[in-house]
């Protein structure tokens, strides 16, 4: 097989964490007989200052001739006085957009050797494995009209959804969940008060009846952000519009024990895109510290939605906890008052992960 692969490495930490999913892709590639090829595009902030543009018609094409296109990340606080449109995370929301994927998959599992790295108590977090369905496309993101009126001191975004939206994101959760050991769906919205989410609401309820083996529940969005760190295990599939879903799977973060632990992969669309969940740190950026295992969990989504190679996604996912287990931590998941952990930089993180990889490729072939 050959996949070709658009690499969107972008701003701050994206470039020093692409680069260690990249070393794991390829190793799996070789060891399979399989080519990924890769084409390296900008975007963001790296876009910006080479071409005036968060999202140069290059890249757009290049990637849109691609099978899948992995992102590191975009923004950087030196952008933050051009207007919202210029700025890199607009680069973000076109290609988005452009690609045409409006299904974020967003998947939050607590991992036992990172159970003293979350605030919640181990007990509550024990055994959690949510996967968030984030509609990608609508809502307060995309919609118009939307301006920020500087001499009147006035501004206003639209959050509009139609029937079509709703339900085609609401599909792919139901599938998802009925092939899961929990089958059931949570749908979040704010009905409330708004009328988009009544809108949600009622379109959800009708697909849920397409699905008998699922169970759906409905939550209020402020409601489910308590219930997301109280009870977390009583949660499978999260399906939520654009700015809930941005906002309650970042805030899984406590549960994982860290936003650098969280993959994504964007589906439904020209070409899969794929992201780890955390933003660009540029603060950290170029230190070594940045935490490279989401992004080498989402060269995983990689393997198990583009390249249909579920064995070697799962190795992966393997390795990472394995090596968690060894006690080997980037700074954002080290805690100096536990004994038998040791901090590494993400170039080691991903070198350790890398080796454990590599070790179960050559069992499994044996």
């Amino acid at each position: 097989m050959n996949l070709k692969i658009a690499l969107l490495a972008g701003d701050g930490i994206g470039p020093e964490v692409t680069n260690e999913a990249v070393n794991v892709l390829n190793t799996v590639a070789a060891a399979g007989g399989d080519t990924f090829t890769y084409t390296s595009l900008l975007i963001g902030g790296a876009a910006i200052d080479a071409h005036g543009t968060p999202l140069p018609e290059e890249t757009l094409k290049e990637t849109l001739a691609s099978d899948a296109a992995f992102l590191g990340a975009v923004g950087d606080n030196k952008f933050n006085s051009l207007p919202p449109s210029e700025r890199p995370e607009a680069g973000l929301l076109k290609i988005r957009a452009e690609l045409g994927g409006f299904a974020n998959l967003r998947p939050a599992t607590a991992y036992k050797a990172l159970a003293d790295n979350s605030p919640l108590r181990p007990e509550i977090t024990e055994g959690v494995d949510i996967l968030f369905v984030r509609e990608l496309l609508g809502g307060l993101y995309f919609g118009q009209p939307r301006a920020w009126d500087k001499t009147t001191d006035r501004a206003h975004n639209t959050m509009v959804y139609t029937r079509h939206e709703v339900e085609r994101v609401a599909r792919i959760a139901f599938d998802i969940a009925a092939k899961r050991d929990k089958k059931k769906v949570t749908s979040v919205d704010k009905a409330n008060v708004l009328e988009c989410s009544q809108l949600w609401r009622a379109v959800v309820t009708e697909v849920a009846k397409d699905y008998p083996t699922v169970t759906l529940e409905h939550q209020l969005v402020d409601s489910m952000a308590i219930h997301l760190m109280n009870r977390p295990r009583d949660f499978d599939v999260v399906l939520t519009e654009n700015l809930f879903g941005d906002i309650l799977s970042d805030e899984s973060g406590v549960i994982t024990g860290s936003l650098g632990m969280l993959p994504s992969a964007t589906l439904g669309g020209k070409v899969n895109l794929y992201e780890p969940v955390h933003g660009s740190a540029p603060d950290i950026a170029g230190q070594g510290k940045a935490n490279p295992i989401g992004a080498i969990l989402t060269a995983a989504l990689v393997l198990r939605h583009s390249a249909g190679l579920n064995a070697e996604a799962k190795i992966i996912e393997d390795a990472v906890v394995k090596v968690l287990e060894a006690g080997y931590r980037t700074t954002d998941i080290a805690r100096g008052d536990i004994p038998g952990q040791q901090t590494v930089s993400t170039s080691k993180m991903g070198q350790l992960v890398l080796d454990q990889v590599t070790a179960e490729l050559g069992a499994a072939a044996s």
